[in-house]
Order: C-alpha cells, then structure tokens, then sequence
C-alpha cells in the first residue's frame, strides 16, 4: 500500500481540542505533492497521526 504524504502549506485555525489532546483544525494542505486544498480534519498532539476529514 503506498504512503500517503501531505504538507501543512498554511495552518488556518484550530477549531477544538480533545481531551487526549488531539485537536481538529482548518490548514491549506498539499496531499501527495498536489495542489493544496483546504482541510479540515483531526490531528495528534505531535501530528504523526490525523484522522478522517474533509477537504
């Protein structure tokens, strides 16, 4: 299964933190070296892992 990259290109605003510290949030991101596109998705304190979203 192929790695999924993706950069943060701008970091918009964190919409809620979670008790465990995860925080959902809005950032302009490139997926896979692509043009970015606005995101909205759940993110770990150290953002080695995110959750499902919406872009």
């Amino acid at each position: 299964m192929r790695e999924i990259q993706y950069e943060i290109v701008k970091e918009i605003a964190v919409l809620s933190t979670g008790d465990s510290g995860y925080t959902k949030e809005i950032n302009l991101i490139s997926w896979n070296g692509k043009e970015p596109k606005y995101d909205i998705r759940s993110f770990s304190p150290n953002r080695e892992k995110c959750g499902k979203g919406i872009t």
